[in-house]
């Protein structure tokens, strides 16, 4: 039985046996040591972060060519507009300060990023998004003031 593995135990000088195992070894090399090394050029290695930042507009781009997942982002906008619009009109409205100074802000927010909308010859997504995030938030402000109202 040359494959088989023999057993010693070997005391511990706080009196506790553990198993030391001799086998043959079924490795052929012993293990590779853990090299740290600079990557000149991404030689196909790691890749330095500026590299990364360089790849993540293809990266994106690709990511997004789903229908399902613009759909998805789609309405976390949306929903994304409808809350910061909840929270802004909950904090002012409930401490009674800047009311109008708020209300202001709002009113800018949403025009401006109505004319960069319409205002482009061709609308990308970040773009289709920011307008998702201004509806939403629209939307939130009308329902805030209906809620008042009643």
């Amino acid at each position: 039985m040359a494959n088989s593995i023999n057993l010693l135990y070997a005391s511990l000088p706080l009196g506790t046996l553990i198993p030391k195992t001799r086998a043959k070894s079924v490795f052929k090399k012993p293990f590779p040591k853990f090299v740290v090394r600079a990557v000149q050029e991404n030689e196909g290695g790691a890749r330095r972060l500026v590299d990364i930042i360089r790849i993540l507009p293809d990266l994106s781009k690709n990511y997004f060519k789903s229908p399902s997942r613009r759909t998805l982002f789609g309405g976390i906008s949306l929903l994304g507009g409808f809350y910061v619009a909840q929270t802004i009109s909950l904090s002012f409205g409930a401490l009674g300060v800047n009311d109008v100074i708020a209300a202001v802000l709002c009113v800018l927010l949403t025009e401006y990023v109505t004319r960069f909308y319409y205002g482009r010859p061709k609308v990308t997504f970040p773009v289709a998004l920011l307008n998702n995030f201004k509806m939403g938030f629209t939307y939130g402000l009308f329902i805030d003031a209906f809620k008042l109202a009643s």
